[in-house]
């Protein structure tokens, strides 16, 4: 999340993260990462998804003031599963 968003917004598949990875954040900051966790249901299930762009294009909204909730509630590992640079 950027500091001057309002949400965190997790995408929900692969293929519009290494959309955003490879070809927005590549070209704003020189590098861009897609990563895989996972979320307890019983906290995650309080934002519907979001469709944005594309049909494909499958969101969540968490507010920046509950990113610390939502970070306790993620459940194992997080890990990079690509990885884009200039």
């Amino acid at each position: 999340r950027l500091p001057e968003q309002p949400i965190f917004y997790p995408v929900l598949n692969e293929d519009y993260a290494v959309q955003i990875a490879r070809d927005w954040n590549v070209k704003d900051s020189g590098a861009g990462y897609v990563t895989r966790f996972h979320v307890r249901k019983g906290f995650i299930e309080k934002y519907p998804i979001q469709t944005v762009g594309r049909s494909n294009h499958h969101e969540l909204w968490i507010p920046a003031d509950e990113l610390g909730a939502f970070n306790q509630n993620i459940v194992g590992t997080i890990e990079i599963i690509a990885q884009f640079e200039k």
